[in-house]
């Protein structure tokens, strides 16, 4: 079945181990990059979804869902080392004893701290570049931010559950497909799929809210609102890469990973 792929994701979670072990300054950085590759994802879809937001028209989400999809090409083929996807790939390594669940926290803790200075800096880096000033580029994003702020807790983390569900397919899902090409269709379908749905992901809400504070805009969300958002979500995005995917995909592939080792 899957047995494949899922090797090669015990493979990563070892070798990104061996990163941490060797440098935890490089894995880091590493997780630095996948936030800022982020950033570029959320400005392509809130500057392109904009034109269509200042003139009403309905396909300004879907159409910032699309563009989105940079992002994750950008992570995926650039090394960035990003918090969602880990929950999933050093799940299932220590599920199979590739890790222990030290190192499991430990990695996790470093991805997301990076990530979140990642977001930080992407934040002071568009700021210092002025194209967010004027209200009339800046409204989509903020508007979608405070969707995002003003949403239930127990609604924002079974959004967290989904989206990290889909994302972690879009990391998994490529492992079993030889071609560039299709791999790249995949990812950018099951993306514009967690966008276009409304699900929250925690490390682009990161990178989000970071860009809207920056655009000093009157409605911009506070400290308090991304602190509402961000918990709950991260937690759902922590079960999403868990529960519905290591453990999940590990049960499902169980007999035959014991056919292997009898062998």
């Amino acid at each position: 079945m899957e047995k494949e792929a899922l090797s090669k994701i015990e493979d990563l979670a070892v070798k990104r181990l061996f990163i941490h072990e060797h440098s935890a300054f490089n894995y880091l950085l590493r997780a630095i990059l996948a936030s800022l590759f982020i950033g570029f994802g959320v400005i392509t879809a809130f500057k392109t979804g904009n034109y269509f937001y200042a003139v009403h028209s309905p396909v300004a989400y879907p159409i910032a869902a699309f563009t989105f999809g940079i992002a994750i090409i950008l992570i995926y083929y650039g090394g960035g080392i990003l918090f969602t996807g880990d929950t999933f790939y050093y799940t299932y390594g220590a599920i199979r004893k590739q890790l222990n669940w030290k190192d499991v926290g430990k990695l996790w803790l470093f991805s997301y701290v990076g990530n979140l200075i990642g977001a930080i800096l992407f934040g002071l880096l568009i700021f210092s570049t002025g194209i967010f000033k004027d209200p009339s580029v800046n409204g989509f994003i903020v508007s979608v931010a405070n969707g995002k702020t003003s949403a239930p807790t127990l609604e924002l983390f079974f959004r967290g559950i989904l989206c990290n569900w889909l994302v972690c397919l879009a990391f998994f899902l490529p492992y079993r497909i030889k071609n560039d090409g299709a791999k790249i269709a995949v990812m950018l379908l099951l993306v514009f799929g967690f966008f276009v749905s409304g699900y929250e992901h925690s490390i682009a809400n990161f990178v989000t809210f970071a860009v809207t504070m920056a655009t000093q805009h009157p409605d911009a969300v506070t400290m308090a609102d991304v602190i509402h958002n961000i918990i709950p979500v991260t937690i759902g995005n922590l079960i999403g890469g868990t529960l519905f995917m290591a453990f999940m995909y590990n049960y499902l592939n169980k007999p035959f990973m014991e056919v292997k080792e009898d062998k």
